[in-house]
């Protein structure tokens, strides 16, 4: 027997070896089980925190697509607002591409409306019998030349288109060729309001057609060229409106232009009645300022213009002359000649406020006309008790507004 044998036989007296040798793998195999067991705790955890950063990780990117897919498609619908849209369509067996134009919205911006000098000056605020609208009213029998109505008939006042009876009667006091070519040009453009007009730049009408848009369909280009065609240019026609302004008696007037888009362009309510009584004796201002249409050929197409007094397109009026006018500052005015019950009456009405306002205002005189009673009947309810009616007189602030207008 070897020595080793005595050696184990010492420390584990009798017991077999293969026994000590399985207590020897049982407390190894002890001893590692939880050192085994942490180590596979470890691993789990260390794949669960790589599975977790890695789910993390996709989520993030997912997100980041997410936002720059949203990013892109802001943009995308952005540009596709603002940029054509092509659409393919097919025109005989061909593929063509048309660009849809889409208009990005618009965001209208509130501007206040501009008051007229009539409402500047309080005129508005002044009552009458009648109710009317207009700042400024006065009626008057042709014939007897007796005022029936009269509101702030003294003030002066800008009278916009109303400017353009004088234009035609200095055109027709000149005796000038009414069938004479005349062309609108540049000059022609309206710097003032800046509005628009269907005469084209290089159109060509005779005297006799421009005075007639000038005076039925107030056309401004037209008045303009008619002014402009004058013996000494615009100039020397300014000087003959104001001077027939004198002779007429129109004291409070004072002119300008030829075709009233200047708010200089001044006059006052008996003024006008001078004004619409001479324009009322040429046959020619009568018929072209009544007529309720007309077409004329601009440029090789024809343009069809109609009446700015509704009045004379419709309605049981017997017109014998009107004309109408419009800027800011004078508000919608309107002057006419008319027959109401067998009597000619002249009516003008300055600073009415709102665009139907003044025709409704003229209907309402002619009800007050036609309902006016005999001395034996009663008054119609709702109409002055006189027809003789003064309201409002002009007092030191409205005279000096006035000058102001006319640049005295």
């Amino acid at each position: 027997m070897f020595r080793s044998d005595s050696i184990f036989s010492r420390f584990f007296g009798s017991t077999p070896l293969s026994a000590v040798a399985a207590a020897v793998l049982v407390s190894v195999s002890m001893v590692a089980a939880p050192v085994a067991e942490a180590a596979t705790k470890s691993a789990s955890t260390q794949k669960t925190s790589k599975k977790q950063a890695k789910s993390a990780d996709v989520e993030k990117k997912s997100a980041s697509k997410t936002v720059s897919a949203k990013s892109r498609n802001t943009k995308v619908a952005a540009r596709e607002a603002s940029s054509p849209r092509k659409v393919i369509v097919l025109k005989n067996g061909k593929r063509q591409v048309v660009a849809s134009h889409r208009a990005a919205p618009v965001r209208a911006a509130f501007t206040p409306a501009k008051p007229s000098l009539g409402e500047a000056m309080g005129l508005r605020d002044t009552a009458d019998a009648l109710a009317l609208r207009s700042s400024v009213a006065l009626v008057m029998d042709q014939g007897s030349n007796e005022v029936l109505f009269q509101k702030n008939a003294s003030a002066v006042l800008p009278i916009a288109s109303i400017t353009k009876l004088m234009t035609a009667l200095v055109v027709m006091d000149a005796r000038l060729p009414m069938d004479e070519v005349l062309t609108i040009s540049e000059e022609d453009r309206d710097n003032e309001k800046h509005s628009s007009s269907r005469l084209r730049f290089g159109t060509q009408l005779t005297r006799q057609e421009l005075l007639l848009l000038a005076l039925m369909s107030s056309e401004n280009r037209a008045a303009s060229a008619l002014g402009r065609n004058y013996p000494g240019g615009l100039p020397a026609f300014v000087q003959a409106m104001n001077r027939k302004a004198r002779e007429l008696g129109m004291n409070d007037s004072h002119f300008v232009d030829s075709s009233g888009l200047s708010s200089s362009n001044v006059s006052s309510a008996m003024d006008l009645v001078r004004m619409v009584n001479a324009a009322y004796r040429n046959p020619t201002i009568r018929e072209f300022s009544t007529q309720p249409e007309h077409e004329v050929n601009v440029l090789g197409r024809t343009q069809h213009y109609v009446s700015t007094n509704r009045l004379v397109r419709g309605g049981n009026w017997e017109i014998g002359l009107q004309k109408t006018g419009f800027i800011s500052e004078a508000g919608q005015c309107l002057v006419m000649q008319a027959k109401v019950q067998g009597r000619n009456v002249v009516m003008v009405f300055l600073d009415s406020a709102g665009k139907l306002s003044r025709f409704a205002d003229a209907n309402r005189v002619k009800d007050w006309l036609e309902h006016s009673p005999s001395p034996s009947s009663p008054q119609p309810h709702g109409f002055p008790s006189s027809p003789n009616l003064t309201q409002g007189p002009i007092g030191a602030q409205a005279i000096l507004a006035s000058q102001q207008a006319r640049g005295t």
